[in-house]
């Protein structure tokens, strides 16, 4: 490892070519359903599939839109730095998509909506659903311009692939097949991208084992390293990651995003029936866990290639983020078009998220903002979403400039999905599962959950956490051979990364910290999210106890029945087996044979009537 492989590690034609492909591959997927459905003009086909997609690729760009960039080249980065215990987001997973598909699918499906914001009008008032919208807008444009920003930043400074440049093609590329293709063409082109993720890890891993000499010394090295040390049931709020914080705070988060997030939400309502939406979440499920092993293994061989040489430290990259896309040129250098293949799949990563977050941000404009206050045909409104799809692309574009100057990403991404996140699950647990919260006690409880979760997100980017809380793991420079002027350099970044006793000893006496510094505002990152929802939730429900709300008749298809479980099904499915010689339950088995997997939207005679926004 000579000072100079930065400079020798650098794009070749062949890398260029393999990333121009994946973009050429999934904007000619935009054109193919551009031209396929080009009969179809109305804004449900364009924004919702025409509500006929199957389990399969649904399941694949549920996994794909979420796993970003972000995934690709922090998660790696962030196993390397503290260790494996994000691990345990595999049981938050696991409990996400339980939930989801128990309490937030079985209503949203029911309702067959295009917006989730407008289950907030039907369940509270217009002014709730506004509110819900405007947030979700804000967030979605903010998270999505770090997903663009960050594998731009992070790439370029290694690959010497020209920063903007990146940007711009990316969001270029992106909003050409959103605008083209609707989301028919978002959920094939996340397919494909899904495939490049895997791909790209799969090539670091496998160069990775070969070059250690296999699986065992790559494992053995990161239990030297005290990278495996997982098993830390410690409680204590304020550690940024224990077992505690990973499987609580990060079901909260998933939560948020698979159970109200539009991007998630208008993907498994397009499914052709309730079952194939279920399944869908639970074959992402799998899709999850795959990556998740993948970019927790790719942090583990990024330790042990590094092991005694942290080129971070070292002064060789100058963020974690980086380290990953370093690791690639490094070992893959001799194989061009493989670096090419890893940079494709952090891209495709950002591509996925963008898209479902500009098709999303069409979808909520147009139902919420635009349909409710005009009275537009549907040729118009198909234009309307499809010139919105444009506009958001550009403002994505935007706010990755504005990305450039926020700190940690990966925690940066998290944090602004807890602080918005949070609240607004709360808001809508309140509607789903308590039928006496009224619309006062809904806007109070997600005003109040906003105003708490915002105080303690803005805080902690003031006053960062102590480091006894975030405990970065040890890494070791002794392998390294440098010429002098780097060792130079290298002792002076030493001191400022490794925290030791003498540097934060006088600095905290000097520093006048706000008494909240040390415990409210260094909770872990990991709680935004719950403590928003809670306090949602349980203002919310004082507040609706206080104006009445127990006087409320709700309709019972905007709750949460006890027949849209499958825990209810189950039990309902062993009675049957019991009952079936008496012949009971014969009228109840017919009736649900005629409804029971076909989409409300399509085919439910009642829903027409009572729901003037579906043509009949």
């Amino acid at each position: 490892m000579s000072g100079d492989s930065l400079v020798s590690g650098s794009f070749v034609i062949a890398d260029y070519l393999v990333f121009a492909f994946m973009l050429m591959v999934s904007a000619a997927v935009g054109v193919y359903y551009a031209w396929a459905d080009r009969g179809q003009r109305n804004s449900g086909d364009f924004l919702m599939g025409g509500r006929r997609l199957t389990a399969l690729p649904v399941s694949l760009s549920l996994t794909a839109s979420f796993m970003s960039a972000i995934t690709v080249l922090s998660n790696p980065a962030e196993v390397y730095r503290y260790g494996a215990s994000i691990g345990f987001y595999s049981l938050s997973y696991v409990l996400t998509m339980l939930v989801t598909s128990e309490v937030f699918l079985p209503v949203f499906y029911r309702l067959a909506i295009t917006s989730t914001y407008e289950y907030l009008e039907l369940r509270f008032n217009r002014a709730t659903r506004l509110v819900g919208t405007v947030l979700f807008i804000v967030q979605t444009i903010l998270y999505t311009g770090i997903v663009i920003y960050a594998p731009a930043l992070a790439l370029n400074q290694v690959t010497g692939m020209d920063l903007w440049g990146a940007v711009i093609s990316t969001g270029v590329v992106c909003t050409f097949y959103c605008t083209m293709g609707g989301l028919k063409a978002v959920v094939w082109t996340d397919v494909f991208q899904l495939g490049v993720m895997l791909a790209g890890f799969l090539s670091v891993i496998i160069r990775s084992v070969v070059l250690q000499g296999g699986v065992l010394p790559i494992i053995s090295d990161s239990q030297q390293g005290g990278r495996l040390n997982i098993w830390d049931f410690d409680t204590n709020p304020l550690r940024r990651h224990t077992f505690w914080t990973v499987t609580i705070g990060g079901t909260f988060v998933w939560v948020s995003i698979y159970g109200i997030n539009q991007a998630q939400v208008q993907r498994y309502i397009a499914c052709k029936s309730i079952t194939h939406a279920r399944l869908s979440l639970y074959i992402n499920l799998l899709g999850l866990l795959s990556i998740l092993l993948c970019s927790v293994f790719a942090g583990m061989c990024l330790f042990s290639v590094y092991k005694n040489c942290d080129p971070w430290t070292a002064g060789l990259v100058s963020a974690p983020d980086q380290l990953m896309p370093y690791l690639v040129m490094d070992i893959l250098k001799d194989y061009p078009g493989v670096p090419g293949l890893f940079v494709a799949a952090a891209y495709s990563g950002s591509l996925s998220t963008v898209s479902s977050s500009i098709n999303a941000l069409a979808a909520v404009t147009v139902e919420d903002l635009i349909k409710p206050y005009t009275n537009m045909s549907e040729i118009h409104l198909s234009w309307t979403s499809k010139g919105l799809s444009l506009i958001y692309g550009v403002l994505c574009i935007g706010m990755a400039g504005l990305a450039s100057l926020m700190g940690g990403i990966l925690q940066a991404a998290v944090s602004i999905f807890g602080v918005i996140g949070g609240p607004l699950l709360g808001l809508f647990t309140l509607g789903i599962l308590c039928p006496f919260a009224n619309s006062k006690g809904a806007l109070s409880g997600l005003v109040s959950g906003l105003v708490v979760s915002l105080w303690v997100g803005i805080g902690a980017q003031i006053y960062p956490p102590p480091p006894a809380m975030i405990r970065p793991l040890s890494l070791a420079t002794e392998g390294c051979n440098f010429t002098t002027t780097e060792s130079l350099n290298w002792t002076s970044t030493a001191l400022s990364t490794q925290p030791t006793s003498i540097t934060t000893g006088p600095v905290q006496s000097i520093d006048v910290k706000p008494l909240l510094a040390d415990n409210w505002y260094s909770l872990s990152y990991l709680y935004f999210s719950p403590i928003g929802t809670i306090i949602a939730i349980s203002v919310g429900l004082l507040v609706s106890l206080f104006t009445g709300g127990w006087k409320l008749k709700v309709e019972s298809r905007l709750t949460l029945m006890k027949e849209d479980t499958a825990l209810y099904h189950l039990v309902k499915f062993f009675k049957d087996r019991v009952m079936r010689r008496t012949g009971k339950l014969d009228l109840t088995r017919d009736r649900e044979k005629k409804f029971g997997s076909t989409n409300p939207a399509f085919c439910d005679i009642e829903l027409d009537i009572t729901k003037s926004s579906i043509p009949s």
